[in-house]
């Protein structure tokens, strides 16, 4: 079973920065793309950034500028780097991973990790 692993929130003041990780690991697997979304209280999930296995992105409006996505292929990992955070950053970040996994068949794949905190005090 694919599972994927985040870390690297916590708390910050605001003007700061963190750099959230996510490694997936378990199985035979492909993936496609992998992404953070993130949900604050009282809000639904949101996207936040992608990056493909070809290395394309995509970032929310909100973030642009702010903040960059990237990955190790070798490793499965994908990287956040959030810069000039301000306290509307504060959420449940979430990493999610596309693409393919072998079980019996190769079937797809829809990932999600456990979420990781971040807090941006003002």
């Amino acid at each position: 079973q694919v599972q994927l692993v985040e870390s690297g929130g916590g708390l910050v003041q605001a003007g700061g920065s963190l750099r959230l990780s996510c490694a997936a690991s378990g199985g035979i697997f492909s993936i496609n793309a992998m992404g953070w979304y993130r949900q604050a209280p009282g809000k639904q999930r949101e996207l936040v950034a992608i990056i493909t296995s070809g290395g394309s992105t995509r970032y929310a409006d909100s973030v642009k500028g702010r903040f960059t996505i990237s990955r190790d292929s070798a490793k499965n990992t994908v990287y956040l780097e959030m810069n000039s955070l301000n306290p509307e950053d504060t959420a449940v970040y979430y990493c999610n991973a596309e693409g393919r996994y072998f079980s019996v068949n190769w079937d797809n794949l829809h990932a999600w990790g456990q979420g990781t905190l971040v807090t941006v005090s003002s």
